[in-house]
């Protein structure tokens, strides 16, 4: 299984970015997305995951109204320069988690950097 992160880059504060997700290599489609991001200095978090049919999405209260998620995107909207940060993909088979523990296949990641 391999995933391919991309689409980060430079963005003024206010404006918008969309992250690209490619998974190849799963011998199903019932696998989840979860999005994640890891800002200098800090530990990785969940920003946002999608279920396996795309019926179920979560999203962390710092981007709530703001990002939105799809099986292959992740849509960043009125991002704030606290949003810098590398972005990661990862995949697990069966439901969705918040928790990257539970994510044994990620990407290399994305840096999105957020200028004020």
């Amino acid at each position: 299984v391999q995933l391919q992160a991309s689409g980060g880059g430079l963005v003024q504060a206010g404006g918008s970015l969309r992250l690209s997700c490619v998974v190849s290599g799963f011998k199903t489609e019932h696998y989840a997305i979860g999005w994640f991001r890891q800002a200098p200095g800090k530990g990785r978090e969940i920003v946002s995951c999608i279920s396996a049919g795309g019926g179920r999405k979560y999203y962390a209260d710092s981007v709530k109204g703001r990002f939105s998620i799809d099986r292959e995107y992740l849509y960043l909207d009125k991002v704030r320069p606290e949003d810098t940060a590398v972005y990661y993909c990862a995949a697990k088979t069966g439901i969705s988690s918040v928790s990257q523990q539970d994510y044994p296949y990620w990407g290399q990641g994305t840096q999105v950097t957020v200028s004020s």
